[in-house]
């Protein structure tokens, strides 16, 4: 007689692994990657290189001499917060400040909290916020991108749009510009076409869903278009202007998805996104400093165990009310 063998769920296991997902978001970051060493190159790659490989080094020397768990620098996730990590930072950022946010992001961010799975905050993002926070100086510099410099740390150095924005409008580059990524800013986040690529990528294999994305771009849109036309001599920037500049899209499409940080479920992703969106232009709008993306993110991560709290999808064979 057979034996019936009763387990806990997933039943059915897709072949989906964390390792096969993070080489799906390394793939869909290669335009962006590529675009960076164009603009930026040598600084770029200093930046990215020295980036993931401290990661890798932090991840591993905290789990094989502090947690002394099992090692799992192998999963791509360390290397992958590295990456993320360089492309929100300036390319002639000294290497030293780099690997201080490397320790910052795998240290107390990440394996502080238990690891990958744990950690409430965006590992990246904590590293970005903090170097920002106590490196001002260094982290609001930005090199002009200037195609396969060979310069580092002596890199001719320009403002981004959303700086210039704050002070001489004249000064912003063309839109054709700004969406192929020839201007100031992180590596990672100049190159709107570039990052959309990527997103198209991400949705195809099905490692994201548009709900957070979208309803991110779709928030900044309608709220900045709000304030332009309404009063375009107090609000200059249209629109446009706010979805090509700054860390939007490589907030929205790979920052603000990471799965242990968001919503489980498609409203929650919505609503998410929008807090987000509204966040980053109130930052951008009426804030000192010019980019809110970052922020915005951290803070929405800080409500994602609220929101999958009270905005849950309807149990299976559940009855509608009323």
């Amino acid at each position: 007689m057979a034996k019936l063998i009763i387990s806990p769920a997933p039943h059915v296991h897709s072949g989906d692994t964390i390792s096969s997902k993070m080489i799906g978001v390394f793939i869909a970051l290669v335009p962006a990657y590529l675009v960076g060493l164009y603009f930026f190159g040598l600084g770029a790659l200093i930046i990215s290189v020295t980036a993931v490989l401290s990661c890798i080094v932090f991840e591993y020397l905290i789990q094989r001499f502090m947690i002394r768990g099992a090692l799992t620098i192998t999963d791509g996730s360390a290397a992958l917060t590295g990456l993320l990590l360089s492309f929100n930072l300036p390319t002639n950022l000294p290497v030293w400040i780099v690997i201080i946010g490397s320790l910052v992001a795998i240290g107390i961010a990440k394996m502080s909290f238990g690891g990958l799975g744990n950690n409430p905050f965006n590992p990246a993002l904590v590293g970005r916020v903090f170097l920002l926070i106590s490196f001002p100086a260094q982290m609001t510099v930005w090199p002009k991108p200037i195609p396969f410099n060979t310069s580092y740390l002596d890199a001719v150095t320009a403002a981004t749009p959303l700086a210039i924005l704050k002070g001489q409008f004249s000064e912003i580059p063309s839109t054709l510009d700004m969406f192929l990524g020839n201007m100031g800013g992180s590596m990672g986040e100049v190159s709107t076409l570039a990052l959309l690529i990527g997103f198209v990528y991400l949705l195809m294999k099905k490692i994201i869903t548009w709900h957070i994305p979208v309803s991110i771009l779709a928030t900044v849109f309608v709220f900045t278009a709000i304030l332009h036309y309404a009063n375009p001599e107090a609000y200059i920037a249209t629109p446009v202007f706010h979805l090509l500049t700054g860390g939007l899209m490589l907030g929205a499409i790979f920052m603000a998805t990471d799965y242990v940080t968001s919503p489980m479920n498609p409203r929650g992703m919505l609503i998410y996104g929008v807090g987000i969106g509204i966040i980053t232009v109130i930052i951008r709008v009426f804030g000192a400093y010019p980019e809110g993306v970052s922020f915005a993110i951290l803070i929405m991560n800080a409500f994602t165990p609220l929101i999958n709290k009270y905005v849950k999808p309807k149990r299976f064979g559940e009855a509608k009310r009323g």
